[in-house]
């Protein structure tokens, strides 16, 4: 078992989590900004700009990335920092801020990976009905043909959308995400049918604008249906359920298949339709077209799993988990089986090229005595999963793993509560300092995963 001579090694962010500046350069609000400053709905009460400071120190990250051996980064660039109204006048100070970036790890021999959107919503969009207004698509599309031709130049890689079933069911299903809404299914359900439209309009411009030939694809998210035998009873049965539409209508937006079948293969599943009857938007050979772009590959987020076996009746049955399971600070379930049978289950579907956009551990971290932060249960985590993701890098096409996170920051409505970083960012002297494991993931990419 090897990972593939070119596999990409590298650590990711997002804007709104570690930029902070969000008063700089004619940036306007993202739904993030003002959802933050709404009392409760933030633990603590504290603000995205409260913590790394990126904004103002990225040549300082990148130096520190250097050193690290980080050889890829994956961030995301804020349409509201681009596009201050999410369209129209575009802003010459915000496309500075990200030339800066991107020259700056160029000039380190880093690869940037930039994701258009990571949840950075514009509020002047949101005001006008966000993803519920049809415009939207054209919205995206124009922004994503500004970020081609101003970047392409030195980008070579794109990632649309990440994790649509985050911040369309966490913001407008649940409420607990900006914009803190909770609207009927038929709504949720018309917003992810534009979210795809919007999805392909962006793949359509990026190409079409783009400077040299680039490589785009698609970041979203999932809770993996791991076999809880390698019986092929148990590996079928966890197949099922993985591709599954929940029945349970305030949690639909948690599955595969409804967000993904239609970009590769062009159409809903069926069992979307049988689901949630009445309630799925109308939809037109038009809409199915540009949702059903060709994608050069497939991100996923994993995190963790659950298990599955063949239930007497032939059908799946999820296994109730043991007493005393581990679990992360978050709260998270340790599930190593994810990385592997994750990206196999969906390259065995998808039959595209795979990239891992985010995995990794919220830990109790702490500065200790010595000055230093040691996390043995993050390199152990890593070690595992990293183990079982080496094991499915041998049986299919994988590209790349991005940990998430390069450095601790905000964790949307949990603040910062929860450290996920390979550098401990002292929020108030914004100090980075690299943890043991960043130092053990300096040696894993150096070597390719050899000892893993």
């Amino acid at each position: 078992m090897a990972f593939s001579k070119d596999f990409v090694w590298g650590a990711a962010t997002s804007a709104i989590q570690v930029e902070g500046g969000v008063h700089e350069g004619n940036k306007g609000p993202s739904v993030w900004d003002v959802f933050s400053h709404t009392p409760g709905k933030v633990k603590d009460g504290y603000l995205p700009e409260d913590g790394c400071d990126h904004y103002y120190r990225f040549a300082d990250d990148i130096a520190l990335m250097k050193k690290m051996g980080i050889r890829a980064y994956r961030f995301s660039i804020d349409w509201s920092r681009i596009l201050p109204l999410g369209f129209g006048a575009v802003s010459e100070e915000g496309l500075g801020f990200y030339d800066r970036l991107i020259d700056k790890l160029l000039s380190a021999g880093i690869e940037p990976y930039v994701t258009l959107f990571h949840w950075e919503l514009p509020q002047a969009l949101e005001e006008l009905g966000g993803w519920l207004n049809p415009s939207i698509v054209d919205w995206f599309g124009n922004y994503a043909a500004v970020i081609s031709s101003h970047f392409s130049d030195r980008v070579h890689h794109f990632f649309t959308i990440n994790e649509p079933q985050c911040f369309i069911g966490l913001g407008y299903v649940a409420g607990v995400h900006a914009p803190g809404k909770q609207l009927p299914l038929e709504q949720t359900l018309l917003m992810a049918h534009h979210v795809l439209m919007a999805n392909g309009r962006a793949a359509i411009e990026l190409r079409s604008h783009a400077k040299h030939a680039i490589q785009v694809g698609f970041a979203p998210t999932s809770s993996v249906a791991y076999p809880a035998s390698e019986s092929p009873a148990d590996i079928e049965a966890a197949r099922r359920e993985y591709f599954s539409i929940p029945k349970d209508t305030n949690r639909w937006f948690w599955n595969v298949s409804l967000w993904s079948d239609p970009v590769f293969f062009g159409h809903y599943p069926d069992e979307a339709f049988s689901t949630y009857g009445s309630a799925m938007p109308k939809i037109t050979d038009e809409d199915m077209a540009l949702i059903h772009q060709p994608f050069d590959f497939y991100g996923q987020n994993i995190y963790n799993g659950y298990a599955v076996r063949q239930g007497q009746d032939g059908r799946s049955e999820v296994v109730p988990r043991p007493a005393g399971f581990p679990r992360t600070a978050s709260g998270w379930p340790i599930t190593p089986e994810a990385l592997y049978y994750g990206p196999k289950f969906l390259y065995e579907r998808y039959h595209t090229p795979i990239y891992i956009t985010e995995n990794g551990i919220s830990c109790c971290d702490v500065v200790s005595l010595d000055g230093a932060v040691h996390d043995p249960e993050r390199i152990d985590f890593l070690s595992r999963y990293l183990g079982q993701l080496k094991r499915a890098a041998s049986e299919i096409d994988l590209r790349g793993y991005f940990l998430w996170s390069l450095m601790d920051n905000f964790e949307w409505s949990d603040g910062y509560t929860q450290r996920f970083g390979l550098w401990y960012v002292d929020y108030t002297t914004k100090k980075r300092i690299p943890k043991d494991s960043a130092y053990w993931y300096r040696e894993i990419m150096a070597t390719n995963g050899r000892d893993l």
